[in-house]
């Protein structure tokens, strides 16, 4: 109910008059006045009741009457009255029925009571109605109710002290909003400005309204009181504390700033007097240093007292906070005598309020920006800003650094809560820890707000104690505040910023956007720059504190606001493109997350703008639970570190940091991809498929260890890691550019890593490549290059992990760069798909067999998946796949090969018909590698298969083939350039038969036989289904470049017969050359195939009979034949002579061309003379394909120097035989020394190992090979047709005698092929390229059975005898009797001397009769040393042999000895030296002779020492001379016996019991036996015939055989005894003598 309502009016007057009449009665007996005026106020009421219609009015018009009776009620000081008379007034009052003069007369009675110290309580509840409820009173009246209710504000009552101070406040503040209420009413008003005066005093308020007035008046009052100056308005304070005045200014400052703002006369009031005001209290507390006792200065320092400096600082907050824009130089003071109150050396108290000042502004961005705009961007300007910044890190720091000492406040501290925090274990409370400082934290404040505890201790008169932790707390808060508030007002300034952008672009996509100064907020004007100032001033310290904080935390939640605030700063200047302070934060951060001193060079200090900012190396004693041991990915820390929980959760917040903010990260990729690659590594994270991270298996290494809280953590860290590469699809191209940047870097750093060790790589970088590859495939072009290039790089390094994963990211990556779905589709964006395509090319260049592999499995993917969709990318891949080398290893070439097959049987319809050609190529590159011969037969199929595709596409292929000629004609005519293919004149289609062709030709002389074969089937089947597409000049082309320049270049040698060429036509004798060149060019070739196919083909020419003589169709024939004889045999031939294909003779071949016109030539000498001419130059042809084939290397032995084999030569030598025939009537003596070469060499060539098996009969056996048959035949032609041939052919005989000679010496000397080194048949290795040497010796054998079946025939000849061939035969047979023991083959040595038998039984009787003629006087020296060499051997016997020595001994007791007279005498003393010498042949046997051997050795002996008597003492003697030979002999033989015996008798005595050697007894027993056979002689011989001094000889031997006696062997007692027997016959008395006739 409103107080004008009917009612209530009515009510109102009827209580006043309740209360007039409760005064009257009250006031009756005491007071008379009093109750008159009561009354007579009764009937006032009344009247005004009755008459007027507006009785509100009324009253008031009337209000100091309707009053004075209760103001005289008041006046009797009677407490009942005055409470009675005061409730009226106030019922008044609250009707507003008061007038200005009523309310001036209610405060004078008021003030009267006041004085009297009546109803205080009373009083001020009065003078609060009458002030609040209407606004009559004003001016001194005004100033007069304010003093009243400060005066009773100073009373001893406290109830009313308080209650006085709460009226006084309302007071105050009603007085302010009386002023607003004021502005508000007249705001539409235009003000007249007031008159401008030249020197403002302070008292002209006369521009302001009356409730300004009043307000500025009590403004100015108050500032007065508290400066302890007099009011000027408030006039009658009696007393006045500045704590009040203080709070006082404080809320009117707080409550009411538009005032002030709005108001010049307030504004000036504030810089005038409040500022000043200010500074000067503010003084004992700068000047105040805590402990600077003895050092004190002599004046008496005044003490900062905390209420005033507490309410001084609350004052600065507001004005600060409300004023900043009018104080901009004062709130710089305030602001620098803020920061200095936050030094060590102040109160702990005051660094607490100050703190908690710093906070307040902290929580204000807008002003800081203000502070940084309006100082730090000034140039002679204080930095306050970063000041404050520093100040707050700056305190912090000391926090840990000073004890807390020096203070009385300080010790009453709780005295537990620093033990408890001494081990840090005790405690689970919120705390820092740092070098041995715990300092616990609070909870202060509500994020955002600055909450204080110490500025609102107005009641406190002493300063409170602080507890432990609080200060820190509240500088924690502040300093995240600060980065929150600064952080979150740029960036949504920032982000506005960029949504304008974005919105102006998609309006005016063509013109450049720039920023509207309005559209930026209102209180930056170079907003950008103001901050980078604000970040640039603050990041240094901020950082400093933050590290530190980061690094003394002990709680998670304090360390995630920390971690945030720094990815927060991190993410700002990034945003900002603030490089080096982004940098710092993130360096910060990723510190943090490894293990403390960790080696990581990336992370290194920062060093700006002169000042180092150290960041704060985690110190390694901090309390923190270990969450996981693992290997350092750098060379040190040796041994394993440690991962903390903190670890891991910075590590989170790096993953969260790269995740949310990328695109700001520019090149600080590098540090944080670094320090996860550390992390992942240290807790042994590895590479999945698709690059995904994930723990691996048993954990790498026996030195990881993780606790179960990470590992349940790995999986989440991974997935976060993942999210982090996809998310990469979000940033722009450059901060893209960026992060692969810092990929391939990192990449870099771990192929340096894993160089020279065998270490397992870190493969984070190449697994991160392809997942950020993988999810930006829509943009794949931009980061192609730079992400493949570096890939191609792992894959050449030598680490096999490393490059394994290089190949396996580089393939994922082209697979799905083909495989997605790119706008525009790749069919129609060529060079894209090129460029997706090309890496996989480059791979080809890498060595390593395991990436190519890789290469060729991702080459059969792409094929099996986008093989349809490939069009121009067809080259290449087909470059990939005949890629390949021999020296690959067969898997390779085997999935190499898989791809092709492919390709053939499933998208030739499919790729361009330009890559057709390339095809073909790459099949026969397959066809010629040479490490899988399936493959190779396979390729020749595939060929095939082609070859039948062209056939059946034939239309379409020639269609587009010829659109496509046309266009490169164009091209070509543009650049003024000639059009260059091969095969150039024949068509398109035609080249790629020929192309075909080409290929097929190469392979027809591929080394393997099977692929030569394989290759010419085809290459005919293929000629012949197919043929008939060609035009008739591509043929041409055909016959002369594909085969005629594909396959002979085996054939020509550098200066060989030039390429083919027209015989001209109507020359046989031309043709024929042509021929016989291309058949010993072909003989000639390394390629055995086509040399033995020109043999056979010279063998059929050799079959004609009668050479063609119509020459001029021989000649067109020949022409038109292109000589196949050459072209189409080595081709076809398949080995030694088996075609393939029916290959007809020559002669058929001559007579199909010619038909029936072949016709005899007539007879005559012209004829003949005509066909020697061919058939010699044939022979020429044999002889130099012959000298060529069989001329040893010259220089040392080569591996390449190439060998003919056996069919070839052959070959060769059975063509002699026919060859011969044609040409015997004119064959000479130099021609068979020519052919005598020829056989020397073929048979001296050795045999390639592998192909030993097949020639040589096994070790054992004696054959010979075809070869040594052929040679042998060729020599047995030549003997039979000298033989029937005339006189003059006979000289050729001892020719043929020294050939056959020469392969009989092979038996022990076999023939050496140039320098070839070759190994005996029973060590060579088949499968190793070694010589094996034949073996000669049947070869040999088989020739000495020729020369001696020759020699028999031929022994009389004149040239035989001429030419010593016995003498020859002689000397050669010396070698292996020489050897005779020691002879490679034991048949050999018995044929020799068999042999010999033979040759001197037919020749000594030749030679007897020539004696005279002097021919066979060498012969006689030969033969005795033959003798000697075979009978007196160096080598030990064996039984089959020693037969032979009879026959020997025979043959010269027959045929020499009995001949003597016809023989030289120097022979003949030969002859009996050497039976002599047998006769007791001293040699030392074996100790494992047989006894037979024994008996045979005397046996021998016995007969040598018969023929030497026999011929010693025959009565034949016809010569002296002959008689003196044998004395000789016999006396050399009788001093041998002699010194035999003697020495024996010698050994005998000193061997004392020891029996002799086996060889000395037999010896002796020899000579005993031999003296025995000696006597036996002498018996049988006429004395005549024996001379004197040989018996002399024989007595002297009697005694030393006597001293034999005492021997002890029984078999020499036994000889002994047969030797002493025949001395009986020679005892006999002596003769008397008669001397000079005396007896």
């Amino acid at each position: 109910m409103s107080t004008s309502s009917p009612e209530a009016v009515k009510k109102l007057l009827e209580n006043m008059q309740t209360d007039l009449r409760s005064l009257s009665m009250e006031c009756k007996k005491k007071f008379p006045p009093v109750k008159e005026a009561a009354e007579s106020g009764i009937v006032k009421i009344k009247t005004i009741a009755a008459r007027k219609t507006d009785i509100l009015a009324a009253l008031k018009e009337n209000s100091s009457e309707v009053v004075q009776p209760f103001l005289m009620g008041c006046g009797t000081k009677e407490p009942k009255i005055t409470q009675l008379c005061l409730a009226a007034i106030q019922r008044l009052m609250s009707h507003e029925v008061v007038s200005e003069a009523a309310a001036g007369n209610i405060i004078n009675m008021l003030w009267q009571l006041m004085e009297n110290g009546l109803e205080e309580l009373k009083l001020l509840q009065t003078v609060l109605v009458l002030l609040t409820t209407n606004t009559v009173v004003h001016d001194d009246v005004l100033s007069k109710a304010i003093v009243l209710c400060f005066r009773l504000h100073f009373t001893k009552d406290n109830i009313t002290n308080n209650t006085a101070a709460a009226t006084v406040r309302q007071v105050v503040t009603v007085v302010f909003e009386r002023m607003v209420a004021e502005d508000e009413r007249f705001k539409g008003i235009a003000e007249q400005p007031p008159p401008v005066q030249g020197n403002t005093n302070r008292r002209s308020v006369s521009t302001l309204r009356p409730s300004a007035k009043d307000a500025y008046m009590l403004f100015q009052d108050l500032c007065q009181l508290v400066n302890a100056d007099a009011p000027y308005w408030l006039v009658g304070m009696t007393e006045m504390t500045r704590t009040f005045g203080l709070e006082l200014l404080e809320s009117v400052l707080n409550d009411f700033p538009g005032v002030f703002l709005q108001h010049q006369e307030f504004s000036f009031l504030l810089k005038e007097r409040v500022c000043p005001l200010v500074i000067k209290l503010f003084s004992p507390n700068i000047k105040f240093r805590q402990g600077a006792g003895a050092a004190a200065p002599p004046a008496p320092v005044e003490k900062p007292y905390f209420p005033i400096c507490m309410r001084l600082l609350r004052v600065v907050s507001v004005l600060i906070k409300h004023f900043y824009s009018l104080l901009v130089t004062e709130c710089e003071i305030f602001l620098s005598l803020l920061v200095k109150f936050l030094d060590g050396e102040k109160p702990q108290w005051l660094r607490a309020v100050a703190v908690e000042s710093v906070h307040r502004l902290c929580v204000q961005p807008h002003l800081l920006c203000s502070f940084c705009q309006s100082y730090d961007m000034k140039q002679h300007s204080t930095k306050v800003f970063r000041d404050i910044v520093n100040a707050l890190g700056s305190f912090i720091q000391s926090l840990f650094i000073v004890p807390n000492a020096g203070n009385a406040a300080a010790v009453s501290a709780p005295a537990g809560s620093g033990t408890l925090g001494g081990s840090g274990t005790l405690t689970t409370q919120a705390a820092f820890e740092y070098r041995g400082t715990w300092i616990p934290l609070m909870t202060v404040s509500v994020q955002g707000s600055a909450k204080a505890t110490y500025l609102e201790m107005l009641d406190k008169v002493e300063p409170p104690s602080i507890p432990e932790g609080y200060a820190m707390s509240v500088a924690f808060s502040a300093l995240l505040d600060l980065v929150r508030g600064i952080t979150s007002m740029i960036e949504r300034e920032l982000t506005t910023e960029e949504e304008a952008a974005a919105e102006f672009r998609e309006t005016h996509p063509e013109q450049e956007w720039k920023p509207d100064p309005v559209s930026i907020s209102f209180f930056c004007s170079g907003a950008h720059l103001v901050w980078e100032e604000m970040v640039n001033a603050s990041w240094c310290g901020l950082l400093a504190a933050l590290s530190l904080l980061l690094d003394a935390s002990t709680d998670e939640t304090a360390t995630e606001n920390i971690l945030k605030a720094e990815m927060t700063m991190a993410s700002l200047c990034g945003r900002l493109g603030l490089v080096t302070p982004r940098d710092a934060f993130i360096t910060a951060i990723c510190k943090a997350s490894l293990p403390p001193h960790y080696a990581l060079t990336v992370l290194s200090t920062y060093s700006i703008q002169g000042q180092s900012v150290q960041i704060i190396s985690p110190s390694s004693e901090s309390h923190q639970q270990v969450v996981a041991v693992g290997q350092p990915l750098t060379a040190q820390p040796q041994g394993t570190v440690v991962l903390t929980a903190k670890n891991i959760q910075c590590m989170r917040t790096l993953l969260n940091l790269a995740h949310c903010h990328g695109a700001v990260l520019g090149t600080s990729w590098q540090l944080v991809l670094a320090t996860l690659q550390h992390l992942v590594w240290i807790l042994g994270l590895k590479p999945a498929v698709g690059g995904a991270l994930k723990p691996g298996r048993a954990v790498e290494g026996p030195s990881t260890v993780l606790t179960t809280a990470v590992m349940t953590d790995l999986p989440v860290i991974s997935n976060i890691l993942s999210r982090l590469f996809e998310s990469s699809q979000y940033l722009d191209d450059v901060s893209l550019h960026h992060l692969i940047n810092a990929l391939c870097s990192l990449s870099l750093e771990a192929m340096e890593m894993a160089y020279g060790n065998n270490k397992e790589p870190s493969l984070f970088a190449v697994a991160k490549l392809l997942e950020t590859g993988l999810v930006n495939m829509d943009r794949i072009e931009i980061l192609w290059r730079p992400l493949t290039g570096h890939l191609l790089e792992v894959c050449q390094h030598p680490n096999s992990r490393m490059r394994e994963w290089g190949a396996e990211a580089l393939t994922a990556l082209i697979k799905a760069g083909l495989s997605y779905k790119h706008d525009p589709p790749l069919a129609q964006n060529q060079r894209l798909q090129l460029l997706l395509l090309n890496p996989l090319k480059e791979l080809s260049n890498v060595l390593h067999a395991d990436i190519r592999q890789k290469q060729l499995e991702c080459v059969l993917q792409i094929l099996q998946s986008q093989g349809d969709s490939l069009g121009p990318g067809w080259p290449l891949v087909l470059g990939v796949i005949g890629a390949i080398r021999n020296d690959q290893g067969e898997s390779l070439i085997r999935t190499a090969f898989q791809c092709l097959q492919l390709v053939v049987t499933d998208f030739l319809p499919t790729m361009p018909c330009t890559c057709l050609q390339i095809v073909v190529d790459v099949a026969g590159s397959f066809g010629l590698q040479n490490q899988e011969l399936n493959i190779s037969l396979t390729s020749i199929g595939l060929l095939w298969n082609i070859s039948d595709y062209f056939f059946q596409r034939g239309e379409a292929i020639t269609q587009e083939l010829e659109r496509e000629e046309e266009a490169l004609q164009k091209q070509a005519l543009e650049m003024g350039e000639t059009l260059n293919r091969p095969f150039h004149p024949a068509p398109p289609f035609d080249c790629l038969w020929l192309c075909l062709y080409a290929k097929l030709g190469e392979l027809c002389v591929d080394p393997r036989p099977a692929v030569r074969k394989s290759a010419g089937q085809t290459l005919f089947s293929t000629i012949a289904a197919h043929g008939t597409l060609l035009q008739q000049p591509t043929w041409h082309i055909v016959v002369w470049k594909v085969t005629g320049s594909k396959v002979p270049p085996v054939y020509y040698k550098p200066g060989g017969p030039p390429g083919f060429m027209y015989p001209p036509p109507g020359d046989f004798f031309e043709a024929w050359e042509v021929l016989l060149n291309h058949i010993q060019s072909a003989a000639l070739s390394k390629n055995n195939e086509v040399s033995l196919a020109a043999l056979k083909s010279f063998q059929e020419i050799l079959q004609i009979v009668t050479p063609v003589k119509d020459s001029d169709k021989a000649g067109d024939a020949l022409a038109a034949m292109g000589v196949p004889p050459v072209l189409i045999d080595p081709l076809s031939a398949s080995g030694p002579g088996r075609p393939l294909v029916r290959s007809d003779s020559l002669v058929e071949r001559l007579t199909r061309y010619n038909g029936a016109e072949l016709q005899a030539p007539p007879p005559g000498e012209e004829s003949a003379l005509e066909d020697s001419t061919l058939w010699w130059s044939a022979w020429n042809t044999w002889y130099r394909a012959g000298t060529e084939s069989t001329r040893p290397p010259s220089g040392p032995a080569e591996k390449l120097a190439f060998i003919p084999s056996q069919p070839f030569l052959t070959a060769l030598i059975q063509i002699f035989p026919a060859l011969y025939q044609h040409i015997k009537a004119n064959f000479s003596m130099d021609d068979l020394k020519k052919l005598g070469v020829i056989l020397h060499g073929a048979v001296s060539v050795p045999i390639s190992s592998d192909a030993s098996p097949f020639i040589l009969p096994s070790y054992t056996e004696a054959t010979l090979t075809s070869l040594q048959e052929a040679v042998l035949t060729a020599l047995d032609v030549l003997q039979k047709a000298i033989c029937v041939g005339p006189e003059n052919l006979q000289v050729m005989y001892p020719a043929i005698f020294e050939q056959l000679l020469l392969f009989v010496e092979f038996s022990c000397k076999p023939p050496q092929y140039g320098r070839v080194e070759t190994k005996h048949v029973a060590n060579a290795k088949y499968n190793q390229a070694e010589w094996v040497a034949l073996n000669y010796v049947p070869f040999a054998e088989r020739s000495l059975e020729v020369v001696v079946d020759l020699y028999h025939k031929t022994a009389c000849h004149k040239a035989v005898i001429n030419e010593k061939v016995q003498q020859n035969i002689i000397k050669t047979l010396r070698m292996p009797l020489g050897l005779k023991y020691a002879c490679p083959s034991e048949s050999t040595w018995k044929l020799a001397v068999s042999s010999l038998l033979k040759v001197l039984s037919i020749g000594l009787p030749v030679a007897r009769q020539q004696a005279s003629s002097g021919k066979f006087d060498t012969m006689w020296p030969e033969l005795a040393n033959a003798f000697e060499d075979f009978l007196f051997t160096k080598s030990f016997s064996r039984t089959s042999r020693s037969m032979l020595r009879y026959f020997v001994v025979q043959l010269i007791s027959t045929e020499i000895l009995p001949f003597a007279n016809f023989i030289p005498k120097d022979f003949v003393g030969q002859i009996m030296t050497m039976l002599n010498k047998g006769s007791i042949h001293s040699q030392a046997p074996s100790f494992t002779e047989a006894e037979i051997d024994v008996r045979m050795r005397e046996e021998f002996s016995k007969v040598c020492f018969e023929t030497l008597l026999q011929f010693s003492f025959s009565n034949k003697v016809s010569t002296p001379q002959e008689g003196y030979i044998s004395r000789m002999a016999l006396s050399v033989l009788l001093k041998r016996a002699q010194d035999v015996l003697r020495r024996y008798v010698e050994d005998e005595r000193l061997s004392g019991r020891c029996p002799l050697p086996r060889q000395q007894v037999t010896e002796i027993i020899f000579v005993l036996k031999a003296i025995s056979t000696l006597m036996d002689s002498l018996k049988k011989t006429q004395p005549e015939n024996v001379d004197g001094n040989t018996w002399a000889q024989v007595i002297a031997l009697y005694p030393t055989l006597v001293e034999c006696i005492t021997c002890s062997s029984s078999e020499v007692s036994a000889a002994l005894k047969e030797a002493l027997g025949p001395f009986k016959d020679f005892m006999q008395p002596p003769v008397s003598k008669v001397q000079n006739g005396e007896s």
